[in-house]
This record gives C-alpha cells, structure tokens and sequence, in this order.
C-alpha cells in the first residue's frame, strides 16, 4: 500500500493528457482522461462566504436573486479591503482580543465568493437549510465543548492536528482551501492542503474492508455513473467529529458514530466548476439523511503548501495545563 501511495503522489508532476476544450455548438465537453473517464483532475478550491446552514433570518429563502447576491458580494469585498487595511486591526478589535487571534485578514482567505448557484446554504437537503439533528446528539456536543479542557480526548480532531475527517475535509475554512485531485487507472487520489490528508480511492468492485476496521477517514470506494465519480465511504471510527471546524456553527462537536455513511458525488458541470455533494447519513445522530453541495473552483495558480501542523505546536498541552491552573486558582483558599 505505501509503494502505491509513493506512486499515485508522484505521478501528481505528471501532467495528464487532456482533449480539445473548445466548445462545439456552445455546449461544453467533459475533457477526459487518457484511459476515458471524466477528467476532473487539478487544483481546485473551496473558498465560499455562503454558510454551512441556512441563517433564520432568510427563513424558507433557498436560493439569492441575482441582485441580491451582487449586493451581498460587494459588501464583502468591501468589508475585506477595510479589515485588511494598513493599521484597521486596532479599529477592528480590541487589545486584548488581539492576543487571542491566531491570525490577521491578511493570512485568511477573503470569502468574498458566492456559490454560482447562489444557495443560502451549503445544506441542501432538508429543504430547510439545517442539519436534522436529533436531541441526544446536540446533547453529546453540548457535553464535549463545556468539558474540552477536561482532556485532550474531548478536544476536537482537528484541534489534535489528526485530521478534519469526512465530510468535514472539503468544508472552507479560514485558509488553506485547495485541493488536488488525480487520477490514474483504477484510482482517485484527493490531496487536502488543510491537514494535508490524503485519500485514496479504488475505482474497482473490491468490498469494503471489515466492519471491525475503523478509520478516521473512513473506508471508500468509488464508481463512475455516466458523468459523475459515486464514492461511499463507510468503516468510521466513533472517535471523530463530522465537521471539526472553526467555522460549522451548531454543528461544531457533533460526534460520528460507527454507523456513519457518506455518500459523495463529484461532477465537473464547466472548465472551472467541480460540483460536489456529500449525502451524510448516520441515523444515531440525525433524524434523517441529510445533504451539503459546495461547487468547487478551478484555480490553475494555486500552489498546495505543506501543513505541518504539530511540529512545534504545544496549544493542546498549553490549553491543559492552563485549565489546571485555573482551577488551582477557583479551588485555593
């Protein structure tokens, strides 16, 4: 398995053969890959200011017109060009606050950039925009973020510098937002800046792996149907959180179970646009399977950088050790 990985990753220098893009009749053609398929192969990011849910305040609103949408992206550019202006920071927050951020706006990504379908969320289904969780799951999260500097255990995966699991590694964050995929016969590798994951995955009819083996990115499988690559992804461990970031609003802490299937569909619909959807189903924590689509960019200027989060990192023993302190304090005479 290592001397296929050391394969696969090295092939990622190798260009990949690509038919005439020219548009025949004004419809566009899918490029494919030297041994067929749907070329979906390059660097491509996530980099969005539309949220994960739905906000309240759109209530059943699915989609932006496109005014609104213009308004809404001229608003945020405007906002970042003001934050990210010579000497705003002090203007922004407070002194105080300062110390507590890891970084300014300059090292983060914009957010300036709408989805092309100009969705409310990046929930899809329900139609409501949110994630359909049951009580007791919210309960569990509510559990893990009051106890998080109790112990290193109930502080988020990604926090551990582990991984941002699935779904959880295609969700924007504040930087790091490309992707590389690749494709050589009989595999998709997907290469995550954030973390620096890597999956790969067999296109093959091979079984999933025992249900005895869990994995922090799941166990997947994947298949072409007509235009788009179906990866199911199955065999999670209960260690993880679904989506162990920053910016997942309620859904920040909510724990996976072994029960966990994601079901992902890959569709390049233009030369820049990779749409993507993930189907998250585990039925110990929603009500009902639920679904995110986030179309992703085409960036031919990105360069993926290295993400060596923990060398060097001591936050989690810093975050412990000052809990402790804390409580010394609250306890001492």
């Amino acid at each position: 398995m290592l001397a296929l990985a050391v394969f696969l990753l090295s092939a990622l220098i190798t260009p990949a053969a690509r038919q005439d893009l020219t548009p025949g009749n004004g419809i566009w053609t899918v490029p494919r890959t030297p041994d067929g398929q749907p070329d979906i192969q390059g660097t491509w990011t996530n980099e969005t200011m539309t949220p994960l849910e739905r906000p309240e305040s759109l209530g059943a609103k699915a989609f932006f017109t496109e005014q609104e949408a213009t308004v809404l992206i001229e608003r945020a550019v405007e906002e970042h060009a003001r934050a990210n202006a010579p000497g705003s920071t002090p203007a922004v927050v407070s002194p105080a606050e300062r110390l507590l951020r890891g970084y300014n706006v300059f090292w983060s990504d914009p957010r300036t950039r709408m989805v092309h379908t100009r969705r409310t969320s990046m929930v899809a289904v329900p139609e409501t925009g949110l994630v359909p969780l049951r009580q007791r799951a919210e309960l569990r999260r509510d559990v893990l973020l009051a106890s998080r500097t109790d112990s290193y255990e109930n502080m988020s995966v990604y926090s551990r510098c582990i991984t941002r699991g699935v779904p959880g590694s295609w969700l924007p964050n504040t930087y790091n937002t490309g992707h590389y995929i690749l494709q050589v016969p009989g595999y998709v590798v997907i290469v995550y800046e954030m973390m620096r994951d890597v999956r790969i995955i067999p296109l093959d009819d091979r079984v999933h792996l025992n249900s005895n083996i869990t994995l922090w990115m799941g166990d997947s499988r994947g298949r072409w149907e007509d235009e788009t690559l179906v990866v199911e992804t199955t065999n999670f461990t209960e260690k993880g959180w679904i989506l162990p970031n920053q910016n997942a609003g309620r859904m920040h802490a909510v724990p996976v179970s072994r029960n966990l299937r994601v079901v992902e569909r890959f569709t390049r619909i233009s030369e820049d646009i990779l749409n993507w959807e993930a189907m998250i189903e585990d039925p110990e924590i929603y009500t009902q399977p639920w679904t995110m689509d986030l179309p992703l960019t085409r960036d031919t200027g990105y360069d993926l950088y290295e993400y060596a989060c923990h060398e060097g990192n001591r936050a989690v023993q810093n975050i412990l050790r000052g809990a402790r302190a804390t409580e010394r304090d609250l306890t001492s005479p």
